[in-house]
């Protein structure tokens, strides 16, 4: 099937982001109060917008994370982000293809704005993805598992949901491309199939992606 809008996730899609992020907000929690294992934030956060970090430790604890923490851990992960980030391999050729093909991307990530645009700084993703092709959780009132973030960015880009196919990495992301009456692809490289339930497919590297989308 050709897809009318492609609708990349960011952290782990496009940058590889989840090994640095997951490890500095595990550390971060710990120093909390709240041992949390490299393992354990990916299994319970990876995907998520901030609020989720919040909603489950209160869930588990009762206690509230201090006011600054997302300022903290934000601050953390770029200077991280601007020393080592790299972007996923492959993911430039995969988006040559899609503009070779003229079909319209974005980006839809549960990450700030900010986020998004200091790793693709870093990464020079940012010469692939001008502002008004991305889209953050910070523009909507839920970020996934609901499906109000891919949903927005399909009505934006004038594509119709059906007509749309989300490429994720996390077991939240696809469930909320799932919700919005989207197709999902699992990227495999840092997630197994068993934890992206719902995805149309899977694919382990970028090299397999054009070719699953038709191009």
């Amino acid at each position: 099937m050709r897809y009318d809008l492609v609708i990349f996730d960011n952290d782990g899609v496009l940058v590889d982001s989840e090994p640095l992020s997951n490890r500095l907000l595990a550390g971060y929690l710990t120093e909390l109060g709240h041992p949390t294992t490299y393992e354990d934030s990916l299994r319970d956060y990876m995907g998520a917008a901030m609020h989720r970090v919040h909603d489950v430790v209160r869930e588990r604890t009762g206690q509230r994370l201090p006011d600054d923490f997302d300022d903290t851990f934000h601050a953390r992960v770029f200077a991280a982000f601007r020393a080592e980030l790299e972007p996923v391999e492959g993911a430039v050729d995969v988006l040559k293809a899609l503009t070779d093909a003229g079909t319209p991307y974005c980006v839809a990530s549960s990450g700030s704005h900010e986020r998004i645009r200091v790793g693709h700084r870093k990464t020079g993703l940012d010469a692939w993805f001008p502002e008004e092709i991305v889209f953050s959780a910070e523009d909507v009132g839920r970020g996934k598992p609901a499906p109000d973030l891919f949903l927005h960015a399909a009505r934006r880009m004038g594509a119709a949901p059906g007509r749309c196919v989300v490429v994720e990495d996390s077991r939240l992301g696809v469930q909320a491309a799932v919700a919005a009456g989207m197709d999902a692809y699992g990227f495999t490289a840092m997630t197994p199939e068993d934890r992206l339930t719902g995805a149309k497919g899977f694919f382990r590297t970028m090299e397999e992606l054009p070719a699953i989308l038709g191009l």
